[in-house]
């Protein structure tokens, strides 16, 4: 009997050991990945801070709570099990599809220049697409719709890029890798969103509490700081969703045979990388970013008029022929 036990013992400690390996695996792979994932996340947390942007203090933490929430839903519910099922049956459906999000990236960044250099013109043309929200509460469901939106598509390509950065076969494993990482990315973006937007206020408390005078002034710094780095943040996310959306593209052309634009950009990047080698790897992904910026705004650029005179129409004539909620 002791000695079954003993035996007993030593194969529940060996399955434990390997049990330990398969998580500490794993884990890596899931850090692994989400490094991969790194440009896309900081995408990412660029571009939410604007969406809270015009409201007051005590909404912008529940707005961004309602995003995050949004995204994990994202990333969760329909994106893990959409790579999963493309990847084992439908590879080669993950390109097209992400270039479709790409473009509608592409779309909404140059619709945000657009309004930024003729806002009563790109009012227009947004009246035309939605009603016009009559209230606070409306225009604020309006902003968590539109940010769950762009999340979806840079969630799918933090997923797309996990994916191809995970090198297990086994499916559930690959599931539980992404799942960590789809996790792990959201509380580390939206977290950091909640602190960027509520720095004002962290930087009022500082000014009016702080025990020491150089506590107080960077307090006050804070507080005349934070409204202009919120502006330059938002730049900074209608710029991510262009640049981002125009690398989808240039990337997904040389699966459809179309290598051209992205052989140029490589080049072009590797000519900066030369030409500034104390920065070679800034220069590089600089020149790389601001010609797929350039490119996903002619893009946008070009959609905005698609989608003003035939898409929109062609989905209010589609959703009154659906019945209509009570």
């Amino acid at each position: 009997m002791s000695v079954g036990l003993l035996a007993l013992l030593d194969d529940v400690a060996g399955l434990v050991k390997v049990a330990a390996a398969s998580l500490d695996d794993v884990a890596g792979q899931a850090a692994k990945a989400g490094v991969k994932a790194a440009g896309a996340v900081i995408d990412d947390a660029a571009v939410t801070p604007r969406y809270v942007d015009g409201f007051t203090a005590d909404r912008e933490l529940p707005i961004v709570g309602a995003i995050a929430w949004g995204s994990i839903k994202n990333k969760l519910i329909f994106l893990l099990p959409a790579a999963l099922i493309l990847s084992t049956f439908l590879p080669g459906a993950i390109t097209p599809l992400l270039m479709i999000g790409g473009a509608y990236l592409c779309y909404e960044g140059a619709e945000k220049v657009f309004h930024a250099l003729a806002p009563h013109e790109a009012e227009v043309h947004e009246a035309g697409l939605e009603p016009i929200a009559v209230n606070a509460a409306t225009l604020e469901d309006q902003k968590i719709a539109g940010a769950i939106q762009t999340d979806f598509i840079l969630s799918a390509e933090i997923m797309t890029i996990a994916l191809s950065a995970i090198d297990v076969p086994d499916i559930w494993t690959r599931a539980l890798i992404l799942a960590l990482v789809a996790v792990g990315i959201t509380v580390v973006v939206y977290g950091g969103v909640a602190l960027i937007v509520k720095g004002d206020d962290m930087g009022l408390w500082l000014a009016r509490h702080a025990r020491t005078g150089a506590g107080r002034g960077f307090g006050r710094a804070l507080v005349t700081g934070m409204p202009v780095f919120m502006q330059v943040l938002s730049v900074i996310g209608t710029a991510a969703m262009i640049w981002v959306g125009g690398g989808i593209l240039s990337h997904g052309l040389v699966s459809f045979g179309i290598a051209g634009p992205e052989h140029f950009i490589e080049g072009a990047s590797e000519w900066a990388a030369h030409a500034v080698p104390a920065i070679a790897d800034f220069a590089g992904w600089l020149m790389m970013a601001l010609i797929d910026g350039v490119g996903g705004l002619i893009f946008g650029a070009l959609l905005i008029p698609v989608v003003g005179y035939a898409l929109a129409p062609a989905w209010k004539a589609l959703k009154r022929l659906l019945p209509k909620r009570a």
